[in-house]
């Protein structure tokens, strides 16, 4: 049994969009011809690095350190905080393997520490910030793209000025906006904005979230003139951080605060700025937040053998632990990215629509296409915690791995079966520990399955597994993803390449495994939320033209993916400057029901609120497309085995609709959007407000 949905879908990849009255292809580029073959509808081309040329294996996965405190100091209430400050800056990166050039990247890394030898190093990924339960993290993110003489640092790939995106050269009156141009205009070459988005942090205020239009500069010395320096939010928030925390902000940076409330999660923090997400990202900014202890902690999992505290498999990464080489670990945290690369090792990334599907007009202003922005990139290489194809030296015992997607639009499904003898048992997703573990390799063919921006807590027990060296795997599409097994409803990644994640070199255990293996482990008890006191339909949409290729045929393609409302079944497509139309009430609990009118399956994220999956069901469908009005057929299906517990990411498969429940607990400003970041930067998101308007707040629509 596969661990992807063989969720109904409509054969062709084409959606209805009511209210703007268009027809469109969807995120495709692949189709089925006659009889069921599979077409290609376009190539999948990378920079000029061939990933045939790069070594596979040739160094170790780097396990990422703690983030060093920059102290610890009493907060508001009298209770203490773990003080850090972090900084993105501009470095050379050995991504590809040594012999190969370096990249030149951005990261995340420490600027102060209370440490003398804490690992003061920027990288990307970058390292990890460990938080306790219930004890506040105070964070001062600085914005230091910045070169040696204090001069702003352009972009490392092609900033589409086209889109609705932060435009720092609006200036105040059009920062924030998609502007108007009398022809097509240059890439955007000014100073980058960031803003910090810590993903899956519940009951954050909406100052500390990473709000998209929240963004801010460096503090360069030749910002140009008239250029807007922070986002439409930057001041009102700036405010509402000194009164709530008595913190202050100023030119190139932001103090954020989480209170680690929620229950022992995986979370990870990343770049969130309007409409360059997936640029900010791709450069590298990004790491992991582990929130551990408290109620529903490690601590609280039981042997179900002997009723006490069970042992999971340890030490992981702790603050303090030299940087010498040598140390083990049995927790490792894992992210996988896919990335495309030049002979020179720098990024590549498509810098022209063309590169998706050919179409080269009409472009902004003359037409609708963005003239730089991709529908959906696909790397075609993959890096673990930030380089090409490592290996990672384990033992014959339990090993307990904290998997991440953080690729651009890419569905990962791992696959374990080239690694004989061993067992994978999924214990933990973004919301913490599950309601029971879920053994992957008797039930789900040892494969592990992850949307864009998901996590899995997962124990790998090498136990039995020959000593050797094996291959985990990737059998995820080299394409857009809408669901099905691979092999069968689409093609596996390229097995030479995007295939391939990392090695696994099993070696003899050094001494006992003391942990518990996986089957007795008792996990915390799931909370049910409250029922619900109301139910939001909204829908999730694709919109396409025609344009003309270089030859002057036509072509079908997207213009931009829109979220929207679905009153009486009917689809209301809103953009990103519309009214809120999702405003629940504080302490409120609602289902949101994601309609998927689209051919693709979106990985659907809602900030502030970690959420359980109630079901999916099937859509009517009309000569396969999805019926207007949009009404269910009946067929539900309850949650995957892995969505038990509360998450923050969820994919919503096409042709139909999949329902979470949430409390909305924190009054403020907050955004749920599609979590392929190209998607998200041309409209695939939305802002809603929990609770009523803030005194001041900006008027939505106005910079």
């Amino acid at each position: 049994m596969q661990p992807s949905i063989r969720a109904q879908r409509p054969i062709s990849r084409r959606t209805f969009i009511a209210a703007a009255g268009a027809v469109g292809a969807g995120f495709v580029l692949y189709g089925l011809g006659p009889g069921g073959e599979r077409v290609a509808l376009a190539e999948i081309p990378g920079g000029t690095l061939d990933p045939a040329a790069v070594p596979k294996f040739a160094v170790p996965l780097l396990i990422p350190p703690v983030m060093p405190r920059a102290g610890v100091s009493p907060v508001k209430g009298g209770r203490a905080a773990d003080l850090y400050e972090i900084s993105v800056r501009q470095f050379d990166q050995q991504v590809l393997p040594p012999g190969l050039p370096m990249t030149t990247v951005w990261g995340y890394g420490p600027i102060a520490a209370q440490r003398r030898r804490a690992p003061m190093i920027h990288h990307a990924p970058s390292l990890t910030i460990e938080a306790d339960w219930d004890r506040p993290v105070r964070v001062k993110w600085v914005n230091e793209l910045v070169d040696d003489a204090g001069d702003h640092l352009p972009h490392l790939l092609p900033v589409d000025p086209t889109l609705h995106w932060a435009n720092p050269p609006g200036g105040v009156a059009g920062r924030d906006s998609e502007p108007d141009f009398a022809s097509t205009p240059p890439l955007y070459d000014g100073p980058v904005p960031l803003v910090t988005h810590v993903h899956g942090a519940v009951g954050v205020g909406d100052e500390s979230d990473g709000y998209a239009e929240a963004w801010f500069l460096p503090a360069a010395r030749d910002i140009p003139d008239g250029y807007a320096t922070e986002g439409t939010w930057y001041d009102f928030f700036a405010a509402k951080a000194a009164s709530a925390h008595g913190v202050e902000w100023g030119p190139g940076f932001a103090v954020f605060q989480y209170p680690n409330t929620q229950r022992e999660s995986t979370l990870w923090y990343h770049d969130h700025t309007l409409g360059m997400t997936r640029l900010n990202v791709y450069a590298g900014p990004a790491g992991f937040f582990l929130v551990r202890g408290g109620p529903q902690g490690e601590k609280s999992v039981l042997d179900s053998r002997t009723g006490s505290t069970a042992v999971l498999p340890g030490p992981a990464p702790r603050q303090g632990d030299p940087l010498a080489p040598g140390k083990t670990y049995h927790e490792i945290p894992i992210a996988v990215q896919d990335r495309s690369f030049n002979d020179d090792g720098s990024l590549f990334y498509p810098d022209s629509r063309a590169f998706f599907d050919g179409i080269v007009s009409p472009l902004d202003p003359a037409g609708e296409f963005a003239p730089y922005w991709n529908p959906e990139f696909f790397g075609n290489m993959l890096i673990a915690n930030g380089a090409t194809w490592p290996f990672q030296v384990v033992e014959q015992r339990r090993y307990r791995f904290r998997f991440l997607n953080g690729c651009q639009a890419r569905f990962l499904i791992l696959d374990f079966n080239a690694i004989p003898g061993v067992e994978v048992w999924q214990i933990g997703n973004e919301g913490g520990f599950l309601a029971e573990p879920v053994d992957l390799t008797t039930n789900h063919g040892n494969r592990l399955l992850l949307g864009l921006a998901e996590r899995a807590d997962v124990v790998v027990d090498f136990t039995n597994v020959p000593g050797g060296e094996y291959v985990l795997a990737n059998v995820g599409p080299d394409v857009p993803f809408g669901g099905g097994e691979p092999g069968f409803d689409f093609e596996p990644a390229d097995p030479e390449s995007t295939g391939q994640v990392l090695q696994f070199r099993v070696v003899a255990a050094t001494a006992p495994d003391p942990t518990t293996p996986p089957q007795f482990l008792v996990l915390p008890p799931i909370t049910p939320l409250p029922a619900e006191s109301g139910t939001r339909p909204l829908v999730l949409l694709e919109r396409a033209a025609i344009g003309f290729d270089a030859d002057g045929g036509e072509v079908e393609g997207p213009v931009e993916a829109l979220l929207g409302t679905a009153a009486g079944g009917v689809p209301v497509p809103l953009s990103w400057d519309d009214a809120v139309s999702e405003n629940p009430a504080v302490g409120a609990t609602e289902v949101w029901e994601f309609m998927n009118t689209t051919g693709d399956a979106h990985p659907m994220h809602v900030h502030e609120v970690a959420f359980q999956v109630v079901n999916r069901e099937g859509l009517e469908l009309d000569d396969d497309e999805v019926a207007v009005p949009i009404t269910p057929n009946g067929s539900v299906r309850p949650p995957e085995e892995w969505e038990s517990g509360f998450k923050d990411t969820v994919i919503a498969y096409p042709g139909e609709v999949t329902r979470v429940r949430a409390t909305f607990a924190q009054p403020g400003q907050f955004v749920w959007h599609c979590h392929i970041v190209e998607h998200e930067d041309n409209e695939m998101m939305r802002p809603y407000r929990i609770g009523p308007e803030q005194p001041g707040q900006p008027i939505e629509g106005e910079p």
